[in-house]
């Protein structure tokens, strides 16, 4: 940073540079967190989740990664409120999201999800649909309370999801984010925690991997060659803060090599605080030891503009949280690609127009109170 550039400057001139995964062109480096919302009754995205996305497409947000949207299978989620990604109904409302960010200059891709064991709250079991993983273990439980999967289990959900990605294509999405974080079924599979399963499908961290590569692969065969294929991964939990799929960054890499061989084009590396180193004698975060591993763009996320962390951060003043010429020095020293932002951009939907054209200073302050008004 020169003696004349500000912070916020700074922050706009980095922060505007655009971007390619695959082949898709990124307009900024801003990218929108998946966020759940349940507001599709019936699982339908209506012209509010439209105006919802386009909104922050039209202030600045260069790729919208919408909420978790279930796939085609049974046993995916029970909300009938969360969108799915399957259905005639259901996929032309998606469509008519998918043009609203176009026309305001942003784009979008869908996350594709299966919620696994995961109950979720306030939604009683459904009968003829029993939850479903790697061997019938929520997190935490000791015994099953839901069923192991068959091979025909496993096939079908796989198909689900290629279905799915193949409709997004269809109907005009930039590329997919396949949802293989936070204790949901893909990662159900990934973490020792859940997967107690002898087959081709348990052990190793490899062979814990071989669901969600194979996710990937069937993906990557049914959407054409420059369409992205991002996959979301953490090592934390819903219900279990502290967990981690690796100790070590030997341990990730075996976790990785597989997912990208199958044709992952770039990952979201989920943590809870962007800043936190990942492991020992490093300061590299998760997204940032996920690209040096793989070679991957990535995309940092955790925590970013809450509590006037960040707006306190342009201004100098101190702060627990590492300040926003961290994250601007990791972005050039391309340690990551892009940097998304969850709640902050529900508080203030202009938050990526304020911050690109330096106007920090008008930035609303994080209030989770709030946020049920906001839309």
């Amino acid at each position: 940073m020169t003696v004349t550039e500000s912070p916020a400057s700074r922050a706009a001139q980095i922060l505007s540079r655009p971007t390619t995964i695959n082949g898709l062109t990124v307009p900024n480096r801003i990218a929108m967190a998946p966020m759940t919302r349940m507001f599709s009754p019936g699982g339908v995205p209506g012209e509010d989740v439209a105006s919802y996305y386009s909104r922050r497409a039209a202030a600045g947000v260069g790729l919208i990664v919408t909420e978790g949207t279930y796939v085609g299978h049974d046993s995916a989620g029970q909300s009938s409120r969360v969108p799915r990604f399957h259905g005639e109904e259901q996929l032309a409302g998606w469509a008519k999201v998918a043009e609203a960010v176009h026309a305001a200059g942003g784009t979008i891709v869908p996350q594709l999800w299966h919620i696994g064991m995961v109950r979720e709250q306030g939604q009683p079991p459904v009968a003829d649909a029993p939850a479903v993983g790697p061997s019938g273990l929520r997190i935490g439980a000791t015994e099953p309370t839901g069923r192991a999967m068959t091979r025909q289990d496993l096939d079908d959900v796989i198909g689900a999801f290629a279905q799915s990605a193949a409709d997004a294509e269809r109907i005009g999405f930039d590329g997919v984010e396949i949802h293989g974080a936070h204790g949901y079924l893909v990662d159900q599979f990934l973490w020792e925690g859940t997967n107690r399963r002898t087959d081709a499908y348990g052990g190793d961290p490899v062979a814990r991997t071989q669901f969600g590569a194979e996710i990937v692969a069937a993906v990557r065969e049914r959407v054409s060659a420059e369409f992205p294929v991002i996959f979301r991964y953490s090592q934390w939990k819903q219900e279990a803060y502290d967990a981690r799929l690796a100790e070590t960054p030997e341990e990730l890499e075996a976790i990785l090599t597989p997912l990208a061989a199958a044709g992952v084009d770039a990952f979201h590396a989920s943590t809870r605080r962007y800043w936190i180193p990942e492991f020992d004698g490093s300061d590299l975060n998760l997204a940032g030891w996920t690209k040096k591993l793989t070679g991957k763009p990535t995309i940092t996320v955790g925590s970013v503009g809450l509590d006037g962390d960040f707006i306190r951060a342009f201004a100098g003043e101190g702060s627990a949280v590492k300040g926003i010429d961290d994250l601007l020095d990791a972005l050039e020293r391309e340690e990551y690609d892009m940097v998304a932002v969850g709640r902050a951009l529900l508080q203030d939907p202009e938050w990526a127009a304020k911050v690109l054209s330096g106007r920090v200073d008008e930035l609303a302050a994080y209030d989770a109170a709030a946020l049920k008004t906001l839309s």
